[in-house]
């Protein structure tokens, strides 16, 4: 292959299938549309309510969408999303572990009630969603899966130890998960989103001291918008970032920086 063969098609994912868990929510949402955008059709697994009018939003970019009440938590559930998957879609090509939950409280409050469901939501599902997909990437010799990862994957961070130790634990998943796979043609990163205007972070928008130091301790001077990560999802799901592997992108504004 010569440099001139290189197109914008690099970015397509036409005829591609994604399953993007929590894709109906939150950021989940950036990521579902980003791939549409692309060309993908989408498989949402979710415990939150299907919400039609982010269907059609999808499916107005001519892909398919698809709503499956799920909780990945439960014992087999990741085995069924897949097959579901397969099932009404054709393929399984990308895998993009969105789902995640924080519980905030003092450390000296912080116990087995707020550590299970976080590690079981944060880190567990996402490895049983990527076993799951495995053995169909490996047989077809090809597949994506982009782990949602944070800054806290990197950073220490108050009120929430099981939601650093699941960022950092994903983290390293995601290396392991790319030193086994890419020799099939697999490629296995994540993306760590800075502060963004999202519900999950309700509380530091609120707080107008918090809301202030979050955008000074930002080189760029703001929270970043739900479309700042749609980029990067379409690079790492499509065949442009096909040498990229096991890598961890911020996606800050340089929060890490300073």
């Amino acid at each position: 292959m010569n440099i001139t063969d290189f197109s914008m098609d690099y970015f397509s994912l036409k005829e591609k299938n994604a399953i993007v868990t929590g894709g109906n929510t939150g950021l989940g949402q950036a990521f579902t549309l980003a791939l549409a955008k692309a060309g993908a059709n989408i498989l949402m697994p979710s415990i939150m309510p299907d919400d039609p009018d982010f269907n059609s939003l999808v499916e107005s970019e001519g892909v398919k969408a698809v709503y499956m009440n799920a909780d990945i938590t439960e014992p087999g559930m990741p085995k069924q999303v897949v097959e579901h998957c397969v099932r009404f879609l054709g393929s399984v090509d990308i895998l993009v572990n969105c789902a995640g939950i924080s519980i905030l409280k003092n450390i000296r409050e912080f116990g087995r009630k707020e550590w299970d469901p976080m590690v079981a939501v944060n880190l567990t599902a996402a490895f049983e969603m990527s076993e799951e997909v495995t053995p169909y990437f490996i047989e077809q010799r090809s597949g994506k899966i982009i782990n949602i990862c944070s800054l806290f994957s990197f950073l220490g961070g108050q009120q929430s130890p099981a939601y650093a130790a699941t960022k950092h634990g994903l983290a390293g998943l995601t290396k392991a998960y790319c030193d086994e796979l890419a020799q099939y043609n697999v490629q296995v990163n994540g993306i760590a989103p800075g502060y963004f205007k999202t519900s999950l972070v309700s509380d530091s928008m609120s707080d107008e001291k918090r809301y202030n130091w979050i955008v000074d301790h930002t080189p760029e001077g703001r929270w970043g918008e739900i479309q700042d990560l749609m980029g990067t999802t379409v690079f790492l799901a499509g065949k442009a970032s096909q040498f990229v592997n096991g890598h961890i992108l911020s996606v800050d504004g340089g929060f890490l920086t300073r």
